[in-house]
């Protein structure tokens, strides 16, 4: 009786190491596939898509004796030959090299496993809801290793990168030999980037209209200032579509008939208002990338349709996108740009003095945020 515990451990001992010998196993080279970050960056040659990138794995299946080498891929579809990487994006698999117990074999094509080839090929698209098989003669064979190299290739549409957030894409699926009852998922990401271009300002921004007597100023009437300049340089990642807005961070405190192009100068003690200005682009001062000439288009929708692009000096606006062109009267919006560098005009108008609190010092406060908007 003492003996029997032990006999019946060794027995299921023995079993289970017969069964791990009978054991398929189906590996990945690599089980996440990363297609990088994507920027705003404009393509040079411009389509409804862009491709993400490519990325290779290899797969093997190794078995102790001859099995059903069948192969599918579980994901979701995307068309005949791609499957679905969020709803911008597509991905797809092509599959080669296939090399079964040492010896280089074609692949075939199935609807399910068993069933006749659809398609032959030493290299083949794998199609969602489809599988693979190795061919001898152009007949399914067994074996008992097989080795296939797969080629992974992500795309995304032209729209994708519009984003004004960091957003990423995942997604998975499943290799699945069913005649081995194994399986091993892969994971798929990519990244975008809200931003490919630096603006900065001469200065640090700062204008200095420097000190004011009240002889300068005009008692009953606006004061005029001599323009000033400024310096804007824009710097991108790669040639990228942009527009420039600009934002009044004194809102409300703009003189005279104030519109979306003029700032204000913020208020004195008496919280009357001081005065406006303007910030001027004069395509004959605006510099970018090898453009011979560079010339503004604008539109008050944030994209089409665009004004046709014209040489003349256009003040920038909080509601309206000013972009550049390399094409003069070009409606087709800014064009791809990398480098841009601008000298700007300040034009300022003070309110007349009588309308002002002289009691005390008054301070030009006038500030603006000046942006950057991705097209």
């Amino acid at each position: 009786m003492t003996m029997k515990p032990a006999v019946l451990s060794l027995a299921i001992l023995l079993f289970s190491v017969a069964a791990n010998a009978d054991e398929c196993q189906l590996n990945l080279s690599e089980s996440r596939l990363d297609f990088g970050l994507m920027n705003r960056a404009v393509a040079l040659v411009p389509s409804a898509e862009r491709l993400l990138g490519e990325r290779r794995v290899s797969l093997t299946l190794n078995c102790p004796h001859p099995v059903d080498m069948s192969l599918f891929y579980r994901g979701l579809g995307a068309g005949a030959e791609r499957f679905r990487f969020t709803e911008r994006g597509s991905y797809g698999l092509q599959v080669r090299d296939a090399m079964l117990d040492g010896q280089a074999v074609e692949l075939g094509l199935i609807a399910g496993s068993g069933q006749q080839p659809i398609a032959t090929a030493t290299a083949l698209a794998w199609r969602p809801e489809h599988g693979i098989v190795p061919l001898r003669g152009g007949v399914p064979v067994t074996g008992r290793n097989l080795s296939v190299q797969i080629d992974a290739s992500a795309w995304a549409s032209e729209d994708a990168s519009r984003v004004r957030d960091a957003v990423t894409w995942e997604t998975s699926g499943l290799f699945d030999a069913p005649g081995t009852g194994r399986s091993r998922e892969v994971n798929l990401l990519a990244r975008f980037a809200p931003a490919a271009c630096t603006p900065s300002l001469s200065n640090g921004g700062n204008v200095n209209l420097g000190k004011l007597s009240v002889i300068d100023l005009n008692l009953l009437q606006e004061t005029t200032l001599p323009p000033r300049q400024t310096e804007l340089s824009v710097t991108c990642d790669a040639p990228t579509a942009f527009a420039v807005s600009m934002q009044d961070n004194r809102q409300g405190s703009a003189t005279g008939n104030a519109d979306d192009s003029t700032y204000g100068l913020g208020l004195d003690a008496r919280q009357q208002k001081i005065g406006r200005y303007r910030l001027i682009f004069d395509p004959a001062r605006i510099r970018a990338d090898n453009f011979t000439q560079v010339y503004r288009t604008d539109s008050a929708t944030g994209g089409m349709p665009w004004s046709g692009a014209s040489s003349g000096p256009i003040a920038v606006a909080a509601n309206r996108y000013l972009g550049f062109s390399a094409n003069a009267g070009s409606i087709s919006g800014p064009s791809a740009i990398q480098n841009l560098s601008a000298t700007l005009n300040l034009e300022t108008v003070v309110a007349p003095l009588g309308s002002l609190d002289l009691g005390s010092e008054v301070r030009l406060d006038g500030s603006a945020t000046l942006e950057i908007n991705y097209l």
